[in-house]
């Protein structure tokens, strides 16, 4: 085990060898793998200093995390299994005296690559390793001063990589620039996180803490909760407070997917709830629910499924989607009792879209596919029956773009990633729902996105879509 090469010698490094790292020289055929790639960040100082500042390739802007916390840390998906030989690090004046460079295949298990126990903040160049993964993550382990971390640039060299699932230059947004209020002012607080419209004037909407499910109606050129209004929701035995943070409606039900429950919040319980959209109940147990924490990725209690979509068996089979499972074409023959239609849920914590074909008793499920987002992390899916696309959305984490998908070759592949549309404020936007097609006008159709900030006192803003 040797000692890594620094710009400053200072400071002790150790190389760390796992399974996944072996010690080796960098080579002369070393890339830039990191720069204009997704990050994920446990925090940003503001929205100036976004953890996609730190690979954009200037010197002169930079991540910094939230002040005043010693843990935390910043993810650059390099878009595939990659081969990393050197890293480094360009340092603010907020620099780190101890941390840690981590690598993954999935976003989740990560092995250590270094571990740099005495930096100086000084400008870190390391080698003399070998790392193979798709995921590298700073973790900030002792901060040097009062403030958080803060780098100009991340740069990860080597070999192998490619496309992270979405092109590295996002496109204009293909809808109008234009984005206006379409809530009243303060009528849902904080918290609201998912959206799915059952028609042209019916908009669904889930808030978490409490776990709330609203029925949206038009009201002129905005959208208001019905005349029961907030309806609080349970587990199927009458327990608890799911943790809401998607919608979807669909031919079997209201199904909401959730990471844990508020009344144990410590605990990732990532399930997916049934709730019947004809009751008028103020307070509604789900019908039917999935316990999917054994099938997914372990992940933390607030990095669970933030969204769900439903596509129908009809589209999946026409387009001949491949079933994981099976490794042939999928045949809904195959799955009893799972309705007319696969359900997807995207995992914020690796930007990961499942498949499941869910048994409607309840408690069941199988998982059919599965496949990459297009950005680091997932807040919403919608799919478009219009145009066959999968809309894959992200907040503030990736500066709120959404990536379109599409089934090629039998696989769930991107075709196009959007920058958002100018109106559209960078907030935590947790939500997004596209207006059927039926509501279209002047060519367009409108869009919502959910804001779970609640910034100026609204939640819901709109802008459109071209019609197809």
């Amino acid at each position: 085990m040797s000692l890594l090469r620094r710009t400053t010698l200072s400071a002790v490094v150790l190389a760390v060898v796992s399974s996944a790292v072996l010690l080796a020289p960098a080579t002369a055929a070393d890339i830039l793998l990191s720069q204009g790639k997704p990050v994920t960040t446990s925090s940003s100082e503001s929205s100036s200093f976004s953890g996609a500042k730190a690979v954009d390739g200037s010197g002169t802007t930079r991540w910094a995390s939230a002040e005043g916390s010693d843990q935390q840390w910043l993810r650059v998906d390099l878009g595939s299994v990659t081969t990393v030989r050197r890293i480094k690090l360009e340092w603010e004046a907020a620099y780190a005296t101890k941390y840690r460079l981590e690598i993954s295949d999935d976003g989740i298990a990560y092995s250590t690559v270094v571990a740099v126990n005495n930096g100086d903040g000084k400008t870190d160049d390391l080698t003399g390793f070998t790392a193979s993964g798709r995921y590298l993550r700073f973790v900030g382990v002792t901060r040097a001063t009062s403030y958080g971390y803060s780098f100009w640039e991340l740069q990860a060299y080597g070999s192998g990589g490619g496309d992270p699932q979405t092109p590295t230059t996002p496109v204009t947004w293909p809808g109008g620039a234009a984005v206006t209020v379409a809530d009243g002012s303060n009528v849902f607080g904080d918290n609201l996180s998912g959206l799915s419209f059952e028609n042209a004037d019916t908009l669904w909407a889930v808030r978490n803490g409490p776990s709330t499910l609203y029925r949206l109606v038009r009201d002129g050129a905005l959208w208001k909760p019905d005349p029961i209004g907030a309806r609080t929701l349970n587990y199927k035995n009458g327990s608890g407070d799911p943790d809401a943070e998607a919608v979807v409606h669909t031919p079997d039900g209201l199904l909401v997917a959730t990471e844990r429950d508020g009344d144990n919040s410590g605990i990732s319980l990532t399930k997916v709830l049934r709730y019947d959209p004809k009751s008028t109940a103020k307070t509604q147990n789900a019908t039917a629910e999935w316990n999917l924490t054994s099938d997914l990725p372990s992940v933390d209690n607030n990095s669970g499924p933030e969204a769900i979509s439903w596509i129908p068996d009809s589209f999946l089979t026409a387009k001949g989607l491949r079933d994981d499972r099976t490794n042939a074409a999928y045949n809904p023959a195959s799955y009893a009792n799972h309705g007319t239609g696969l359900y997807f849920v995207g995992l914020e914590a690796n930007g990961m879209v499942y498949a499941y074909a869910l048994n409607q008793s309840g408690g069941t499920f199988t998982r059919v596919a599965a496949f990459a987002g297009g950005q680091a992390s997932i807040m919403d899916l919608e799919f478009e029956p219009e145009t066959g696309l999968l809309w894959s959305t992200c907040d503030d984490t990736c500066q709120n773009r959404s990536t379109t998908l599409s089934i090629v070759a039998g696989k769930f592949t991107v075709a196009a990633t959007y920058d958002r549309p100018t109106g559209l404020p960078d907030y935590n936007n947790e939500g997004f729902a596209i207006t059927p097609q039926s509501a279209c006008a002047a060519g367009r159709k409108q869009v919502i996105w959910a804001d779970d900030g609640n910034n100026g006192g609204h939640a819901l803003r709109a802008g459109t879509l071209p019609c197809r």
